[in-house]
């Protein structure tokens, strides 16, 4: 068995050669057909290849958590992708909303907190988990994933823009019924898993921040 000792990235942007680029679909999303071709491991560039990618845009998430009764909130809405999907299109998420270019992510993170759940949060209790790609295979979008210290002990109701169709439940759980719910396969966003798995990776950490 040959062990990789340093794992680095072998190419970068300027590796690609885009030759094409045009819009095939516009509407609240995108999609974009490009024509380009990449430098090989083996050397060389490969064949000029045809790709398309959804344009959906960036989104933050947030993950509210209250180190004093150990409780995350999350919320509860209708969506239309997970029509199919075992468990229904009602999912149990974080907070999180889209954001265009010209917006600051933690601001949107703030703002969407306050829309959805009727949490007030201030920037200073607010840090960065990270940022991943949802699917780089085919879509752009990046995920701003954050976790705010929050308390939790008057958040209840329905919430979110009517302009925007939105119908949003809050709920308030413990650490340890969102860790049951997410090994019961009963929470499947993705954002959400991500957040609850580091949560329990850093939670100490996070506590005596906190404290």
């Amino acid at each position: 068995m040959s062990i990789t000792k340093d794992v680095l990235l072998r190419f970068n942007l300027t590796d690609v050669e885009v030759t094409k680029k045009s819009r095939k679909y516009q509407g609240f999303f995108a999609l974009d057909e490009y024509h380009l071709r990449h430098k090989l491991y083996a050397g060389g560039y490969s064949k000029v290849l045809t790709r398309e990618v959804f344009e959906r845009g960036d989104a933050v998430a947030l993950l509210p958590y209250d180190p004093v009764t150990d409780c995350i909130v999350l919320v509860e809405q209708f969506r239309l992708g997970a029509l199919h999907s075992k468990t229904g299109p009602w999912q149990l998420e974080l907070i999180a909303g889209m954001f265009s270019e010209n917006e600051v992510a933690l601001d949107v993170a703030i703002r969407e907190a306050k829309e959805e759940a009727n949490l007030d949060v201030e920037p200073e209790n607010v840090i960065k988990v990270m940022d991943y790609l949802s699917s780089s295979g085919g879509m752009s979008e990046c995920i701003h994933l954050y976790c705010a210290c929050v308390d939790s002990e008057h958040i209840s109701g329905v919430h979110g823009l009517e302009t925007e169709g939105e119908d949003i439940l809050v709920h308030v759980v413990t650490r340890q019924a969102a860790e049951k719910l997410l090994a019961e396969g009963k929470i499947a966003n993705a954002a959400t898993i991500i957040a609850l798995q580091w949560l329990a990776l850093n939670l100490d950490k996070l506590k005596a921040n906190w404290k």
